[in-house]
Protein backbone atom coordinates (compact mmCIF):
# COMPACT_ATOMS: atom_id res chain seq x y z
CA UNK A 1 0.00 0.00 0.00
CA UNK A 2 1.12 3.53 -1.25
CA UNK A 3 1.59 6.47 1.37
CA UNK A 4 -1.40 8.40 -0.40
CA UNK A 5 -3.79 5.15 -0.30
CA UNK A 6 -2.69 5.08 3.27
CA UNK A 7 -3.37 8.58 4.07
CA UNK A 8 -6.93 8.24 2.35
CA UNK A 9 -7.87 5.49 4.31
CA UNK A 10 -7.08 7.17 7.67
CA UNK A 11 -9.83 9.39 6.21
CA UNK A 12 -8.08 12.80 4.55
CA UNK A 13 -10.69 13.38 2.44
CA UNK A 14 -9.28 11.45 -0.50
CA UNK A 15 -6.71 13.62 -1.46
CA UNK A 16 -3.36 12.91 -2.51
CA UNK A 17 -1.16 14.81 -0.27
CA UNK A 18 1.45 15.38 -3.34
CA UNK A 19 -1.38 18.14 -4.26
CA UNK A 20 -1.08 19.79 -1.46
CA UNK A 21 1.32 22.64 -1.44
CA UNK A 22 5.04 23.54 0.65
CA UNK A 23 5.12 20.68 3.24
CA UNK A 24 2.62 18.27 1.80
CA UNK A 25 0.69 17.71 4.75
CA UNK A 26 -2.40 15.78 4.61
CA UNK A 27 -5.93 17.37 5.21
CA UNK A 28 -7.69 16.99 8.42
CA UNK A 29 -9.00 13.68 10.07
CA UNK A 30 -12.49 12.69 8.56
CA UNK A 31 -14.16 10.44 10.63
CA UNK A 32 -16.69 10.09 7.97
CA UNK A 33 -14.78 8.40 4.38
CA UNK A 34 -15.76 5.25 4.86
CA UNK A 35 -15.96 2.89 2.13
CA UNK A 36 -17.90 -0.69 1.55
CA UNK A 37 -15.54 -3.29 1.23
CA UNK A 38 -18.37 -5.59 0.38
CA UNK A 39 -19.04 -3.39 -2.83
CA UNK A 40 -17.47 -5.34 -6.13
CA UNK A 41 -16.44 -1.79 -7.41
CA UNK A 42 -16.18 0.08 -3.91
CA UNK A 43 -12.43 -1.15 -2.69
CA UNK A 44 -10.56 -1.36 -6.47
CA UNK A 45 -12.52 2.39 -7.00
CA UNK A 46 -10.71 2.99 -3.83
CA UNK A 47 -7.27 2.16 -4.56
CA UNK A 48 -7.56 3.60 -8.08
CA UNK A 49 -7.41 7.12 -6.15
CA UNK A 50 -11.54 7.48 -5.76
CA UNK A 51 -12.84 10.04 -3.26
CA UNK A 52 -14.15 8.22 0.38
CA UNK A 53 -17.47 9.85 1.26
CA UNK A 54 -20.01 8.50 3.95
CA UNK A 55 -22.01 6.65 1.16
CA UNK A 56 -19.15 3.89 1.02
CA UNK A 57 -19.20 4.31 -2.95
CA UNK A 58 -15.69 5.94 -3.66
CA UNK A 59 -16.11 8.18 -6.49
CA UNK A 60 -13.22 8.20 -9.08
CA UNK A 61 -13.32 10.44 -12.72
CA UNK A 62 -14.49 6.98 -14.20
CA UNK A 63 -17.08 6.55 -12.44
CA UNK A 64 -18.88 10.23 -12.20
CA UNK A 65 -19.20 10.31 -15.94
CA UNK A 66 -20.86 7.52 -15.87
CA UNK A 67 -23.59 9.66 -13.86
CA UNK A 68 -25.86 10.71 -16.57
CA UNK A 69 -26.77 14.48 -14.89
CA UNK A 70 -22.31 15.03 -14.08
CA UNK A 71 -22.14 13.93 -17.54
CA UNK A 72 -24.04 16.54 -18.96
CA UNK A 73 -22.45 19.30 -17.02
CA UNK A 74 -19.57 18.76 -17.68
CA UNK A 75 -19.61 18.11 -21.30
CA UNK A 76 -21.64 20.80 -21.73
CA UNK A 77 -19.25 23.42 -20.10
CA UNK A 78 -16.13 22.10 -21.85
CA UNK A 79 -17.50 21.93 -24.98
CA UNK A 80 -19.40 25.65 -24.85
CA UNK A 81 -15.70 27.09 -23.75
CA UNK A 82 -14.08 24.68 -26.65
CA UNK A 83 -15.92 26.28 -29.26
CA UNK A 84 -16.31 29.97 -28.44
CA UNK A 85 -13.98 32.30 -30.24
CA UNK A 86 -11.42 33.47 -28.12
CA UNK A 87 -9.34 36.27 -29.20
CA UNK A 88 -7.33 38.49 -28.13
CA UNK A 89 -7.48 42.72 -28.41
CA UNK A 90 -5.35 45.47 -28.85
CA UNK A 91 -5.81 49.20 -27.47
CA UNK A 92 -4.88 51.78 -29.68
CA UNK A 93 -3.76 55.28 -28.31
CA UNK A 94 -6.69 56.79 -29.46
CA UNK A 95 -9.26 54.29 -27.78
CA UNK A 96 -10.31 52.60 -30.83
CA UNK A 97 -10.47 48.43 -29.99
CA UNK A 98 -9.14 46.20 -32.62
CA UNK A 99 -8.07 42.32 -32.90
CA UNK A 100 -4.49 42.23 -32.36
CA UNK A 101 -4.71 38.72 -34.96
CA UNK A 102 -1.04 39.61 -35.92
CA UNK A 103 0.04 38.56 -32.09
CA UNK A 104 1.98 35.50 -31.50
CA UNK A 105 -0.52 34.78 -28.48
CA UNK A 106 -3.05 35.25 -30.70
CA UNK A 107 -1.66 32.49 -33.42
CA UNK A 108 -2.26 30.00 -29.65
CA UNK A 109 -5.33 30.72 -29.27
CA UNK A 110 -6.95 30.95 -32.75
CA UNK A 111 -5.20 28.84 -34.40
CA UNK A 112 -2.88 26.28 -33.15
CA UNK A 113 -2.45 25.62 -29.18
CA UNK A 114 0.45 22.48 -30.10
CA UNK A 115 1.43 20.28 -32.64
CA UNK A 116 -1.41 17.68 -31.48
CA UNK A 117 -4.43 19.58 -31.00
CA UNK A 118 -7.13 22.21 -32.76
CA UNK A 119 -7.90 25.27 -30.22
CA UNK A 120 -11.11 23.40 -29.86
CA UNK A 121 -9.63 20.36 -28.21
CA UNK A 122 -7.21 22.01 -26.10
CA UNK A 123 -9.62 24.42 -24.30
CA UNK A 124 -12.16 21.69 -24.05
CA UNK A 125 -9.51 19.59 -22.78
CA UNK A 126 -8.08 22.19 -20.44
CA UNK A 127 -11.84 23.54 -19.18
CA UNK A 128 -12.75 19.37 -18.66
CA UNK A 129 -9.34 19.21 -16.19
CA UNK A 130 -10.24 22.23 -14.50
CA UNK A 131 -13.79 21.11 -13.47
CA UNK A 132 -13.21 17.66 -12.39
CA UNK A 133 -10.01 18.22 -11.30
CA UNK A 134 -10.20 21.68 -10.27
CA UNK A 135 -6.43 22.72 -12.32
CA UNK A 136 -5.67 22.41 -15.53
CA UNK A 137 -1.65 22.78 -16.46
CA UNK A 138 -0.02 23.84 -20.07
CA UNK A 139 3.75 23.98 -20.61
CA UNK A 140 4.68 27.11 -22.57
CA UNK A 141 7.28 26.07 -24.98
CA UNK A 142 9.77 28.88 -24.91
CA UNK A 143 9.98 31.00 -28.54
CA UNK A 144 11.58 34.26 -29.68
CA UNK A 145 8.61 36.12 -29.10
CA UNK A 146 7.30 34.34 -26.12
CA UNK A 147 5.31 30.73 -25.64
CA UNK A 148 5.23 29.38 -29.54
CA UNK A 149 3.19 26.22 -28.15
CA UNK A 150 0.44 24.86 -24.82
CA UNK A 151 1.26 21.38 -23.96
CA UNK A 152 -1.09 20.39 -21.52
CA UNK A 153 -0.04 18.38 -18.33
CA UNK A 154 -1.77 15.77 -16.52
CA UNK A 155 -3.20 17.44 -12.79
CA UNK A 156 -2.42 14.22 -11.35
CA UNK A 157 1.08 14.25 -12.20
CA UNK A 158 1.70 17.85 -11.09
CA UNK A 159 2.45 18.77 -7.76
CA UNK A 160 2.71 22.29 -6.33
CA UNK A 161 5.24 23.34 -3.83
CA UNK A 162 5.23 26.94 -2.46
CA UNK A 163 9.30 28.08 -1.32
CA UNK A 164 9.66 30.57 1.66
CA UNK A 165 9.83 33.32 -0.64
CA UNK A 166 5.82 32.71 -1.88
CA UNK A 167 7.44 31.22 -4.98
CA UNK A 168 5.64 28.65 -6.70
CA UNK A 169 7.35 25.25 -8.54
CA UNK A 170 5.58 22.82 -10.38
CA UNK A 171 6.79 19.13 -9.96
CA UNK A 172 5.53 17.39 -12.32
CA UNK A 173 6.26 13.70 -13.02
CA UNK A 174 5.43 12.30 -16.30
CA UNK A 175 4.60 8.35 -17.35
CA UNK A 176 8.24 7.74 -18.47
CA UNK A 177 11.80 9.38 -17.63
CA UNK A 178 12.58 11.42 -14.26
CA UNK A 179 10.79 14.02 -12.23
CA UNK A 180 10.90 17.48 -14.10
CA UNK A 181 10.55 21.16 -12.00
CA UNK A 182 8.85 23.98 -13.49
CA UNK A 183 8.71 27.89 -12.40
CA UNK A 184 5.52 29.33 -12.15
CA UNK A 185 6.63 31.27 -15.68
CA UNK A 186 6.81 28.32 -17.39
CA UNK A 187 3.49 27.38 -16.70
CA UNK A 188 -0.42 28.14 -17.88
CA UNK A 189 -2.27 27.39 -14.98
CA UNK A 190 -6.13 27.55 -14.93
CA UNK A 191 -7.82 27.22 -11.84
CA UNK A 192 -11.38 26.70 -10.14
CA UNK A 193 -13.34 29.62 -9.04
CA UNK A 194 -13.23 28.10 -5.88
CA UNK A 195 -9.97 27.55 -3.55
CA UNK A 196 -8.96 26.74 -0.48
CA UNK A 197 -5.46 27.98 0.06
CA UNK A 198 -5.63 30.82 -3.11
CA UNK A 199 -2.67 28.32 -5.00
CA UNK A 200 -4.63 25.32 -6.26
CA UNK A 201 -8.45 25.02 -7.15
CA UNK A 202 -10.97 22.50 -5.89
CA UNK A 203 -13.03 20.60 -8.38
CA UNK A 204 -16.31 19.02 -8.45
CA UNK A 205 -15.17 15.67 -8.35
CA UNK A 206 -13.97 16.41 -4.81
CA UNK A 207 -16.70 19.32 -3.90
CA UNK A 208 -19.57 16.93 -5.11
CA UNK A 209 -18.11 13.49 -4.15
CA UNK A 210 -20.87 12.94 -1.22
CA UNK A 211 -23.69 13.47 -3.55
CA UNK A 212 -22.18 11.18 -6.57
CA UNK A 213 -21.49 8.79 -3.95
CA UNK A 214 -25.22 8.40 -3.12
CA UNK A 215 -25.99 8.78 -6.61
CA UNK A 216 -24.18 5.54 -7.29
CA UNK A 217 -25.26 3.90 -4.79
CA UNK A 218 -29.48 4.36 -5.52
CA UNK A 219 -28.40 3.19 -9.50
CA UNK A 220 -26.76 0.35 -7.69
CA UNK A 221 -30.11 -0.14 -6.12
CA UNK A 222 -32.18 0.40 -9.13
CA UNK A 223 -29.46 -1.94 -11.34
CA UNK A 224 -29.97 -4.94 -8.69
CA UNK A 225 -33.81 -4.60 -8.30
CA UNK A 226 -34.31 -5.02 -12.02
CA UNK A 227 -31.34 -8.12 -12.13
CA UNK A 228 -32.57 -9.46 -9.39
CA UNK A 229 -35.76 -8.11 -8.63
CA UNK A 230 -39.31 -10.05 -9.69
CA UNK A 231 -41.91 -7.69 -11.66
CA UNK A 232 -45.70 -9.17 -11.77
CA UNK A 233 -47.76 -7.32 -13.85
CA UNK A 234 -51.01 -8.35 -12.47
CA UNK A 235 -53.39 -11.54 -11.63
CA UNK A 236 -56.22 -13.15 -13.22
CA UNK A 237 -58.63 -13.83 -10.16
CA UNK A 238 -60.99 -16.63 -10.90
CA UNK A 239 -64.19 -16.90 -8.35
CA UNK A 240 -63.52 -21.12 -8.44
CA UNK A 241 -60.78 -23.26 -7.43
CA UNK A 242 -58.38 -23.91 -11.01
CA UNK A 243 -56.76 -27.25 -10.92
CA UNK A 244 -52.76 -27.59 -11.89
CA UNK A 245 -53.60 -27.83 -15.12
CA UNK A 246 -56.23 -25.33 -15.97
CA UNK A 247 -54.50 -22.66 -14.50
CA UNK A 248 -50.97 -23.83 -16.92
CA UNK A 249 -53.61 -23.27 -19.62
CA UNK A 250 -55.01 -20.11 -18.55
CA UNK A 251 -51.66 -18.74 -18.29
CA UNK A 252 -50.34 -19.89 -21.47
CA UNK A 253 -53.26 -18.58 -23.52
CA UNK A 254 -52.77 -15.60 -21.67
CA UNK A 255 -48.93 -14.97 -22.64
CA UNK A 256 -49.88 -15.58 -26.34
CA UNK A 257 -52.73 -13.08 -26.55
CA UNK A 258 -51.30 -10.47 -24.43
CA UNK A 259 -47.45 -10.61 -23.75
CA UNK A 260 -44.87 -8.76 -26.20
CA UNK A 261 -45.56 -4.75 -27.35
CA UNK A 262 -47.15 -6.34 -30.74
CA UNK A 263 -49.92 -7.31 -28.39
CA UNK A 264 -50.16 -3.92 -26.35
CA UNK A 265 -53.14 -2.40 -26.20
CA UNK A 266 -55.74 -5.46 -26.61
CA UNK A 267 -58.79 -5.52 -24.46
CA UNK A 268 -59.05 -8.85 -22.37
CA UNK A 269 -61.92 -11.16 -22.44
CA UNK A 270 -62.31 -12.33 -18.85
CA UNK A 271 -64.55 -15.86 -18.81
CA UNK A 272 -66.11 -17.95 -16.22
CA UNK A 273 -66.29 -14.46 -13.67
CA UNK A 274 -62.64 -14.23 -13.79
CA UNK A 275 -60.94 -10.49 -13.08
CA UNK A 276 -58.27 -8.90 -14.41
CA UNK A 277 -56.23 -6.99 -11.59
CA UNK A 278 -52.99 -5.10 -12.58
CA UNK A 279 -50.23 -4.31 -10.20
CA UNK A 280 -49.68 -0.89 -9.70
CA UNK A 281 -46.13 0.76 -8.59
CA UNK A 282 -45.39 0.43 -4.88
CA UNK A 283 -44.40 2.78 -2.69
CA UNK A 284 -41.44 1.94 -2.40
CA UNK A 285 -40.68 1.89 -6.12
CA UNK A 286 -41.70 5.79 -6.08
CA UNK A 287 -39.71 6.32 -3.28
CA UNK A 288 -36.86 5.05 -5.41
CA UNK A 289 -37.44 7.09 -8.24
CA UNK A 290 -38.11 10.30 -6.28
CA UNK A 291 -34.13 9.59 -4.40
CA UNK A 292 -32.48 9.42 -7.82
CA UNK A 293 -34.35 12.40 -8.96
CA UNK A 294 -33.27 14.23 -5.81
CA UNK A 295 -29.67 13.07 -6.33
CA UNK A 296 -29.74 14.01 -10.15
CA UNK A 297 -30.87 17.65 -8.27
CA UNK A 298 -27.87 17.65 -6.30
CA UNK A 299 -25.50 17.07 -8.85
CA UNK A 300 -27.41 19.97 -11.15
CA UNK A 301 -26.06 22.12 -8.01
CA UNK A 302 -22.87 21.67 -7.73
CA UNK A 303 -22.22 22.44 -11.45
CA UNK A 304 -24.39 25.32 -11.85
CA UNK A 305 -25.69 24.61 -15.35
CA UNK A 306 -29.53 25.66 -15.60
CA UNK A 307 -31.97 21.78 -15.41
CA UNK A 308 -32.87 22.38 -18.95
CA UNK A 309 -29.51 22.18 -20.29
CA UNK A 310 -29.11 18.74 -17.81
CA UNK A 311 -32.23 17.23 -20.32
CA UNK A 312 -34.61 16.50 -16.97
CA UNK A 313 -36.71 18.91 -16.36
CA UNK A 314 -40.01 18.35 -16.94
CA UNK A 315 -41.57 22.14 -17.59
CA UNK A 316 -41.77 23.75 -21.11
CA UNK A 317 -38.74 26.57 -21.77
CA UNK A 318 -39.23 26.62 -25.35
CA UNK A 319 -40.39 30.32 -25.63
CA UNK A 320 -37.17 31.40 -23.06
CA UNK A 321 -34.23 29.93 -24.68
CA UNK A 322 -33.01 33.07 -24.98
CA UNK A 323 -33.11 33.87 -21.05
CA UNK A 324 -32.10 30.02 -20.48
CA UNK A 325 -28.52 31.07 -22.49
CA UNK A 326 -28.38 34.26 -20.46
CA UNK A 327 -28.44 32.28 -17.65
CA UNK A 328 -26.27 29.83 -18.43
CA UNK A 329 -23.60 32.63 -19.53
CA UNK A 330 -24.05 35.05 -16.38
CA UNK A 331 -24.35 32.37 -13.44
CA UNK A 332 -22.08 29.64 -15.19
CA UNK A 333 -19.73 30.28 -18.16
CA UNK A 334 -19.03 33.90 -17.34
CA UNK A 335 -16.43 33.18 -13.77
CA UNK A 336 -14.75 30.44 -16.01
CA UNK A 337 -14.62 33.07 -18.41
CA UNK A 338 -12.87 35.21 -16.33
CA UNK A 339 -10.50 32.66 -15.64
CA UNK A 340 -9.54 32.15 -18.80
CA UNK A 341 -8.79 35.65 -19.70
CA UNK A 342 -7.32 37.02 -16.56
CA UNK A 343 -4.39 33.42 -16.45
CA UNK A 344 -3.73 34.97 -20.60
CA UNK A 345 -2.94 38.07 -19.73
CA UNK A 346 -1.07 36.55 -16.26
CA UNK A 347 0.88 34.07 -17.94
CA UNK A 348 1.01 34.60 -21.90
CA UNK A 349 1.25 38.29 -21.84
CA UNK A 350 4.36 40.04 -20.93
CA UNK A 351 4.40 43.35 -18.98
CA UNK A 352 4.22 45.75 -22.46
CA UNK A 353 1.73 43.72 -24.52
CA UNK A 354 -0.56 43.76 -20.80
CA UNK A 355 -1.00 47.55 -20.88
CA UNK A 356 -2.71 47.40 -24.58
CA UNK A 357 -3.80 43.49 -24.93
CA UNK A 358 -6.05 41.71 -23.15
CA UNK A 359 -8.23 38.58 -24.03
CA UNK A 360 -12.02 38.01 -24.34
CA UNK A 361 -14.57 35.43 -25.36
CA UNK A 362 -16.95 35.98 -27.53
CA UNK A 363 -20.10 34.89 -25.81
CA UNK A 364 -22.21 36.98 -28.28
CA UNK A 365 -22.16 33.39 -30.21
CA UNK A 366 -24.39 32.29 -27.39
CA UNK A 367 -26.96 34.70 -27.08
CA UNK A 368 -27.58 36.20 -30.88
CA UNK A 369 -31.40 34.40 -30.17
CA UNK A 370 -33.75 34.38 -33.69
CA UNK A 371 -32.79 35.83 -36.67
CA UNK A 372 -35.68 37.94 -36.05
CA UNK A 373 -34.10 39.20 -33.13
CA UNK A 374 -30.74 40.01 -34.42
CA UNK A 375 -32.60 42.25 -37.27
CA UNK A 376 -33.98 44.13 -35.01
CA UNK A 377 -30.63 44.45 -32.40
CA UNK A 378 -28.71 45.52 -35.85
CA UNK A 379 -31.64 48.06 -37.05
CA UNK A 380 -31.72 49.85 -33.87
CA UNK A 381 -27.78 49.83 -33.59
CA UNK A 382 -27.37 51.19 -37.14
CA UNK A 383 -29.76 53.86 -36.18
CA UNK A 384 -31.50 55.98 -39.21
CA UNK A 385 -32.33 59.69 -40.20
CA UNK A 386 -33.45 61.45 -36.53
CA UNK A 387 -31.50 58.30 -34.53
CA UNK A 388 -27.74 57.95 -34.14
CA UNK A 389 -26.52 54.43 -33.61
CA UNK A 390 -23.84 53.14 -32.31
CA UNK A 391 -22.41 50.46 -34.95
CA UNK A 392 -21.32 51.21 -38.55
CA UNK A 393 -23.02 48.95 -41.44
CA UNK A 394 -19.50 46.89 -41.83
CA UNK A 395 -19.24 46.29 -37.72
CA UNK A 396 -22.89 45.02 -38.57
CA UNK A 397 -21.78 43.05 -41.73
CA UNK A 398 -18.91 41.57 -39.38
CA UNK A 399 -21.64 40.29 -37.08
CA UNK A 400 -23.30 38.38 -39.43
CA UNK A 401 -19.93 36.87 -40.98
CA UNK A 402 -20.65 39.24 -44.03
CA UNK A 403 -17.43 40.58 -46.20
CA UNK A 404 -16.61 44.22 -45.41
CA UNK A 405 -17.78 47.04 -48.16
CA UNK A 406 -16.44 50.22 -49.12
CA UNK A 407 -19.07 52.29 -47.97
CA UNK A 408 -19.79 50.51 -44.88
CA UNK A 409 -17.45 52.29 -42.41
CA UNK A 410 -19.51 55.54 -42.93
CA UNK A 411 -22.44 55.70 -40.42
CA UNK A 412 -25.91 54.62 -41.93
CA UNK A 413 -28.02 57.74 -40.54
CA UNK A 414 -24.78 60.15 -42.40
CA UNK A 415 -25.36 58.33 -45.27
CA UNK A 416 -28.98 58.87 -45.37
CA UNK A 417 -28.62 62.49 -44.48
CA UNK A 418 -25.92 62.46 -47.44
CA UNK A 419 -28.49 60.86 -49.53
CA UNK A 420 -31.17 63.42 -48.76
CA UNK A 421 -28.79 66.27 -49.79
CA UNK A 422 -27.81 65.23 -52.64
CA UNK A 423 -31.25 64.80 -54.17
Amino acid sequence: MSPDDYRRLRGSGGRPSRHAPSGGRPGPVQAYDVIDLNSATGLPEFMRGGLGNAAGRPVTERSAMRNATFNRAVTVTASTIGMLPLNLHRRARDGTIEKASDHPVARLLRDKPNAAQTPRAFKSYMQGRALLKGNAYAFKVPGVNGPQALWPLDPDRVAIKQAEDFSLAYHYQPKTGGKRIFSANEIFHLRAPWSCDGILGEGLLSLSAEALGLAGLADDAAARMMRNGAYVGGVLQHPKTLGYEGALSLRKQFEERFVGPENAGRWVVAEEGMEVKPFGATGRDAEGIAQRKLQAEEISRFTGVPRPLLMFDETSWGSGIEQLGLFFVTYCLLPWFNAWEEEIGRSLLNDRDRETHYAKFNEAALLRGSLKDQAEFLSKALGGPGAGGFMVPNEARDKMDMNPEPWGDTPAWQQGASNAQST
